[in-house]
């Protein structure tokens, strides 16, 4: 709760003969000639508002000149006297300064205030991310004041040190930033001066695990342990990435960020210029231009690189974002691969020097070693990273998944059954002729005693819910809804009578491929789907991303357990080429497809690049995805880097323009001016920290994020164009044409949708 303002003479030793009693006998004399003095001169009041001194000060100038002047000079007088009360202070103290019985001086925030009885008290500074401090306040005039600063306001305290407490099990350079002697967690100050700094709005009020707007995110990062740690852990995974990369002889370049549209595959940003009809483009990856160092002989580039898609936002993507860029020349993507799980491999170890893992309701985040956790410390650390990293191809992570960004942590795996049902099951579940039908098997896992006996079958709602949940999802890809049969072995065929004795028999056989439905027990939930029978395409299967869901669902439920641990992995061998109607803006060609990722990747085979010129869609890419639990960390490629080659895909493939060709000349020319073999990688460094602090959300690692429609809440942008800037760079709001919608009749209705639009189908990489 906020304070009462503070008196300057409660606070401040003055001079009989100082600037305010100067102020003091000059006001007399102006309330002799008949003048009243101003209620915030004769209090002195530390803190004002701009608007109590614009109104004050308009009503002191309705006198004679002379009184103005007078008048005029004061009020200088007094903002000069309240500016050097917030901006002359002490300098903090250095590390070597803390010892027992030294006067130091700290800088930070009036935390929480104990008051024991009228002639002690005790009060906590919160330093970033610095040790707990604690200050003894001593005496009742002491007291008295100190309650007077405001709780939450920026502050000086001068003290001496009375105790330090350390923890043994600090590693060496685990110290916040050197400003505090190294491994001590806990400060005791005997308080001996104390200065505030600025106000404190006393309309703000703030309690334990508040919660403020996006408009107040200064004070969300001030207030949110969670948030600030995972702000502190961002650039020390950068740093340990940057040694790592140095240490394997990798340059860092900057690219431009002005750049210009190319159809690479995402939509872009235009920032216009005052020469009319031009415009430069906000890079989407600086895909082109690390290629073009390749050609101009360096060895291996990287880059933390700002990049910029207008795309569609949710938790996992933003409009801007960083990632971590990389190119080797003279390599392959197997050299990429083994380069990126070495800078992976080596984050946990250094994570665990700096921090500890905290838990804080049902956030579960990273707390600095030297730092007191709000909730609770949790005895857990980052895994090592066995590498090499398990790969799967694309068709088996779709096949066992129904994903391209498989969570190995899900046990439950996909398997085909089609092969056991009976066809008047088959013809229940969907409408598609001959299709395949999968399922999985899901054994819900209850986490405490306490739910299993609050719930005497918590699966079936469970389970009703998920389904329920995701109609709208199934829709999308055809093949209906999935199905979910409860096992319970007190009904008919165990609760599986709808497949019918011949299918129950069947699918509970243990036949090979059907291991996982041999030993069904009470509870255990089978849960069906149809699709085409027809190559996958696409990011996922409508039973692949159920999958997730029940999974993600269970653990929030309590019906499986929380698994922090980190499941890396590659996916390879992608389709080169997906039909448009599955892509995003792709590249504007006229053969009907775009290439998955970007149009720089090269075929996986000699065999691959034969199918270029016969059947495309047919073609493999040399492309590889780290995946982990779920999420696409990054993806890279090998790239293609023969001018002929890559001018046949974009012209004779693809189907691009001349104009479109005309793009790309720049990065033609730079490929047939001699330029080596090469691969990269682009990392999702803002996914990659928010993976490591156990968050699902970018918003959680990101200072200032956009929101869900790309605004910034809290700076209020994107602005509005003024007329007078429309002018400037030659531009015009169009008025768009209203169409009538044509008519739909039931037959034109679409009754299947292929398969999950891919999420980085629009990457670049």
């Amino acid at each position: 709760m906020a304070q009462p303002r503070v008196s300057l003479r409660r606070l401040c030793k003055l001079e009989s003969n100082g600037p305010l009693a100067q102020c003091r006998s000059q006001l007399m004399q102006i309330q002799s000639r008949g003048w009243q003095p101003l209620t915030r001169f004769s209090q002195h009041r530390l803190m004002h508002t701009r608007d109590d001194h614009d109104n004050s000060t308009s009503r002191a100038f309705q006198g004679p000149a002379s009184t103005k002047l007078d008048f005029r000079k004061l009020a200088g007088q007094e903002l000069r006297q309240e500016w050097s009360q917030y901006n002359n202070f002490s300098k903090a103290s250095e590390a070597h300064e803390f010892a027992v019985g030294n006067q130091v001086v700290v800088h930070g925030f009036l935390g929480a205030r104990r008051i024991l009885h009228k002639n002690l008290l005790f009060a906590n500074i919160r330093v970033e991310h610095g040790p707990h401090f604690q200050v003894t306040v001593k005496g009742p005039e002491a007291c008295e004041a100190f309650k007077l600063v405001p709780l939450n306001a920026p502050v000086s305290v001068t003290g001496t040190v009375t105790e330090l407490i350390s923890e043994k099990d600090l590693a060496a350079g685990a110290q916040p930033s050197g400003r505090f002697p190294n491994g001590v967690t806990k400060i005791d100050l005997d308080l001996e001066a104390v200065q505030a700094l600025n106000v404190w709005p006393k309309e703000v009020i703030v309690s334990r695990n508040v919660q403020f707007p996006p408009k107040s995110r200064h004070l969300q990062i001030r207030f949110s342990q969670p948030l600030s740690s995972r702000l502190l852990a961002r650039p020390k995974i950068a740093f340990q990435l940057r040694k790592s990369l140095e240490s394997q002889g990798f340059t860092e370049v900057e690219t431009p960020i002005l750049f210009k549209s190319t159809p690479e595959g995402a939509r872009e940003f235009l920032v216009p210029t005052r020469r009319k009809g031009f415009a430069y483009a906000l890079p989407q990856s600086p895909q082109q231009y690390k290629q073009i160092l390749m050609a101009s002989g360096v060895r291996a580039y990287y880059q933390f690189a700002r990049c910029f898609r207008d795309e569609d936002l949710r938790a996992d993507r933003q409009l801007e974002f960083t990632q971590l860029d990389l190119e080797m020349a003279f390599a392959t993507g197997q050299d990429v691969m083994q380069a990126v799980e070495s800078l992976v491999s080596e984050l946990p170890a250094a994570l665990n020097a700096q921090f500890n893992i905290a838990k804080q309701g049902d956030d579960v985040f990273p707390i600095p070693k030297w730092s007191k956790p709000e909730g609770q410390k949790l005895d857990l650390s980052w895994p090592e990273m066995p590498s090499p990293f398990l790969r799967l191809t694309y068709q088996e992570a779709m096949t066992r998944f129904g994903s391209d960004k498989p969570d190995l942590r899900i046990q439950f795996e996909i398997r085909r059954v089609d092969q056991v049902l009976p066809s008047a099951f088959v013809q229940m579940i969907t409408d598609i002729k001959s299709p395949v039908v999968e399922a999985f098997r899901f054994r819900p896992q209850l986490v405490s005693e306490e739910e299993a006996e609050a719930s005497s079958n918590p699966i079936s709602p469970f389970t009703t819910e998920c389904i329920e949940a995701f109609g709208p999802e199934a829709a999308r890809f055809g093949g209906g809804a999935p199905v979910a049969l409860v096992f319970d072995t007190k009904k008919p065929l165990c609760g599986l009578s709808s497949l019918g004795h011949a299918g129950f028999e069947g699918l509970t056989s243990g036949a090979p491929g059907l291991e996982d439905f041999a030993d069904l027990e009470d509870g255990d939930v089978v849960v069906f789907q149809a699709r085409r029978d027809a190559a996958f395409q696409g990011g996922a299967t409508a039973l692949g991303t159920f999958r997730n869901l029940v999974y993600q669902r269970a653990v929030s439920s309590g019906l499986l357990p929380r698994d922090l641990s980190f499941k890396f992995l590659w996916v390879v061998n992608f389709p080169l080429f997906t039909p448009d109607k599955l892509s995003g803006p792709g590249q504007g060609g006229g053969a009907g497809f775009s290439a998955t990722h970007h149009p720089f990747t090269a075929p996986l085979t000699d065999e691959d690049v034969e199918l270029l010129a016969t059947n495309p869609l047919k073609a493999r890419g040399d492309h590889y995805d780290l995946v982990v639990n779920g999420i696409e960390l990054g993806g890279g490629s090998r790239r293609i880097h023969v001018a002929k080659m890559q001018e046949y895909v974009m012209k004779e493939v693809l189907k691009m323009t001349d104009k479109g060709m005309g793009l790309f000349k720049h990065l033609l020319a730079a490929l047939g001016a001699g330029c080596p073999p090469h691969a990269g990688f682009a990392l999702g460094f803002d996914r990659l920290v928010a993976v490591l602090t156990h968050t699902n959300s970018l918003r959680d690692v990101i200072a200032f994020p956009k929101s869900i429609k790309g605004d910034d809440l809290m700076v209020k942008s994107p602005g509005k164009i003024t007329n007078e800037e429309l002018k400037t760079y030659h531009l015009s709001i169009a008025t768009p044409k209203i169409q009538a919608a044509p008519a739909v009749g039931p037959s034109e209705v679409p009754k299947e949708t292929p398969a999950e639009v891919p999420a980085e189908a629009a990457a670049t990489r």
